[in-house]
């Protein structure tokens, strides 16, 4: 390595840094099962990943919740935006209540 530091990753969603160590994954913007496959997706952290799909169904996502700035604006992301801000960046717990249905 040259000693430059390698650029941080931002999730967009909370828009915390994602260190290299911390639990993270890909979010396609429009669900794969809706055509999405191949298309955009952005690097989040996996609570923030895992928050999106246990508050929206697939359709919603397809439909209306496709972009980070339609993620941002749902209610129940916005609060949990909120209140992950207030954690380290490498936070990580089970997301409450049952994955919903593709």
């Amino acid at each position: 390595m040259t000693g430059e530091r390698a650029q941080e990753v931002i999730c967009p969603l909370c828009r915390r840094p994602i260190p290299a160590h911390a639990k993270q994954s890909l979010h396609h913007l429009m669900p794969k099962l809706k055509g999405g496959k191949g298309g955009p997706v952005v690097r989040l952290h996996q609570i923030c990943h895992n928050e999106i799909h246990a508050a929206l169904s697939e359709a919603e996502l397809a439909r209306v919740y496709n972009t980070i700035e339609a993620l941002r604006g749902h209610p129940r992301l916005a609060k949990f935006i909120a209140w992950v801000a207030r954690r380290p960046p490498d936070f990580h717990s089970r997301t409450p209540g049952p994955r919903r249905k593709r």
